[in-house]
């Protein structure tokens, strides 16, 4: 599943942020407005501190320099109940 959000460089840093906060985010892409991707950031369940500096930095570099941008979230796709307890078809009674 993804999404687009469109926001000006300013606010770029801050909106990730946020989009991050709300979780089951897979990857995020920066595009200019011409929608040229300017970065990918792959991200997975704990990838947090540390390891997301270089990105930061670079998420903030471009911030510095475009007007406005989008940013595209692709998101894990929640899983259905369904899919987290199959039902059985097989007869239990055996004929």
């Amino acid at each position: 599943m993804t999404e687009e959000h469109r926001v000006p460089g300013e606010n770029l840093v801050r909106k990730i942020k946020e989009i991050i906060r709300e979780g089951n985010v897979r990857r995020i892409t920066i595009r200019n407005e011409d929608g040229k991707e300017l970065i990918e950031v792959p991200l997975s369940i704990g990838v947090v501190g540390t390891l997301m500096l270089p990105a930061w930095a670079a998420i903030g570099a471009i911030a510095a320099l475009v007007t406005n941008c989008s940013i595209v979230v692709e998101r894990e796709e929640p899983e259905e109940e369904t899919d987290r307890y199959p039902v059985s078809t097989d007869s239990e009674d055996g004929g």
